[in-house]
């Protein structure tokens, strides 16, 4: 069985979306639809950026329930950390770290 859309392609469905939505010849009805699109659009980069986060710390997106017994190593990414992709919170500080450093250049702490 074929895969649906990915989420890049349902991106650009919501950028087309929002061009098409600019021709409603409403006002009100036109800046409705523009707020509705804007927001799916930031709740799907949202989506996708947690996602990506939370494999790349060997977390199952997918899975909703955790069992009692699996321990995770990192919590799951607020909105702001999602959107923040690629970076990681320092664990002293809170400042954002660069991927290619082991230690946080605010406060020292060591990865």
């Amino acid at each position: 069985m074929a895969e649906g859309p990915t989420m890049d392609e349902f991106m650009r469905h919501l950028q087309v979306c929002i061009q098409e939505a600019k021709e409603i010849p409403d006002t009100q009805e036109r800046e409705n639809r523009l707020w509705q699109l804007e927001s799916a659009v930031q709740e799907a980069i949202i989506y996708k950026n947690r996602y990506e986060e939370l494999q790349r710390h060997g977390i199952d997106p997918i899975r909703l329930v955790q069992s009692s017994e699996i321990e995770q190593s990192a919590p799951a990414p607020k909105k702001v950390e999602a959107l923040m992709t690629g970076h990681i919170l320092c664990g002293s500080c809170s400042a954002v770290l660069e991927n290619d450093l082991d230690f946080c250049p605010a406060c020292g702490w060591e990865k």
